[in-house]
């Protein structure tokens, strides 16, 4: 059984304990992160079509959304 849910917790993004973005947040900063939020959604609604569909939508979404939880922190 494949336990890895590729949107919301991609095993390829983990080393150890912790997942790339929470690095990315304790070494960039939150502004630098929420940038890379807003490119990374739209790299991925940009591709869709052409490379994972609606995995990619709901990659844009997950994108999106931690943009948001970041605004309100």
């Amino acid at each position: 059984m494949n336990n890895n849910d590729n949107v919301n917790h991609p095993m390829h993004y983990e080393t150890g304990k912790f997942e790339c973005i929470e690095v990315m947040l304790e070494t960039q900063g939150k502004e630098a992160v929420q940038n890379f939020c807003i490119c990374n959604a739209f790299k991925y609604l940009y591709r869709h079509k052409n490379k994972n569909g609606n995995e990619d939508i709901a990659k844009a979404v997950w994108y999106l959304n931690k943009y948001l939880e970041l605004q309100e922190n």
